[in-house]
């Protein structure tokens, strides 16, 4: 394979990791005709996508372009100024210190935060791909839609600012999938990792059968515990308020096609945390970052009553009497930086 085409001298987009919505984002970016490289970690996610252009593991859903190669050799990455990173959070700087050279641009597609160090995805990519100048793409997104070609927006958040916007927005851009500016990688991935675990709450509301009117408190709360803890981060509260942190929240909190809520809801169904996790293909995201981000609020005195509530659930914890606990927390201004209340 050239690393160009011919036609328009078009760059190749590598995509690392083949779940579904690494696998979407490449249907998305062939859809303009260029090539994209797709890369699996299962041999037989490679063979299915080279032979059949179907990932029936992951996106059963999408037939994919015939300008779409699999591989499962990172070596094959090396010549790439543009990749996207897709894969599960926890492996994402064990997967990038696999690449032969660092990309000139750097995208970073996954949603969480590194257990055991708390570090953002952009400082774990930052370590594993010196060199490379980091961008985070993230908002409302669910694969199946984006797959389809339905439209989307998102935040392209670029840490090289509007001189790394201007040859990231091209290659990513699409008629039905259109980013949005931001120089505030740090919110776009606290967004997009907050949200998740909130999602997991909002499906254990929807498990227990506690109604509307607890799940729209559960968004409005919550998006409040996620501006506390971005502004002890550093996050800009325009960041948040977009579609990289509140959009994607409401997406994420409202639809069992979010792995999250599925996975919430089935605990308030009455599952254990640790037979659903040991029994789902693709990853719940929310359920790693839980832990890690519970310890960071209380290290840092943030208040996040709900965060801390989903991991007392994810560790076996009877939904119903955390839901009652939470009920039962002393009254308190709705301010966003009330500290009052901190569980």
């Amino acid at each position: 394979m050239t690393l160009r085409q011919a036609e328009g001298d078009r760059e190749i987009v590598g995509v690392i990791g083949a779940g579904a919505w690494g696998t979407a984002l490449a249907q998305m970016l062939s859809s303009d005709g260029r090539e994209v490289l797709l890369w699996a970690f299962e041999p037989e996610v490679v063979d299915a996508i080279n032979s059949e252009h179907r990932n029936s593991q992951y996106l059963p859903s999408a037939k994919l372009a015939d300008n779409i190669r699999a591989t499962g050799d990172l070596s094959d990455f090396a010549a790439m100024d543009t990749v996207l990173a897709v894969t599960p959070a926890q492996v994402l700087g064990k997967v990038l210190e696999g690449l032969t050279r660092p990309p000139r641009d750097l995208v970073l597609c996954s949603k969480g935060i590194e257990a055991g160090t708390g570090r953002l995805m952009n400082d774990v990519a930052r370590a594993a791909s010196p060199g490379s100048e980091i961008a985070v793409l993230s908002g409302p997104t669910f694969a199946h839609e984006v797959a389809a070609g339905l439209p989307t927006a998102i935040t392209l958040a670029c840490e090289g600012g509007r001189e790394q916007w201007e040859r990231l927005s091209p290659a990513v851009a699409r008629l039905t999938f259109r980013p949005y500016y931001s120089d505030d990688v740090t919110g776009a991935e606290i967004g997009g990792s907050i949200k998740n675990v909130l999602a997991i709450a909002c499906g254990v509301i929807d498990g227990l059968g506690l109604g509307q009117n607890a799940r729209a408190s559960v968004i409005a709360r919550g998006y409040a515990e996620m501006l506390r803890f971005g502004e002890e981060l550093g996050a800009q509260t325009e960041t948040l308020a977009g579609l990289c942190g509140l959009g994607d929240l409401v997406l994420t909190c409202s639809s069992t096609s979010s792995r999250n809520f599925s996975l919430g809801k089935a605990l308030g169904e009455g599952q254990s945390a640790a037979d659903l996790m040991a029994d789902r293909t693709t990853v719940a995201e929310g359920a790693h970052t839980a832990p890690v981000l519970a310890e960071l609020a209380k290290d840092r005195g943030i208040s996040m009553p709900i965060v801390v509530a989903v991991n007392a659930i994810l560790k076996g914890e009877a939904p119903s009497d955390v839901v009652a606990m939470l009920l039962a927390r002393p009254l308190t201004a709705e301010t966003i930086g009330d500290q009052a209340d901190i569980a």
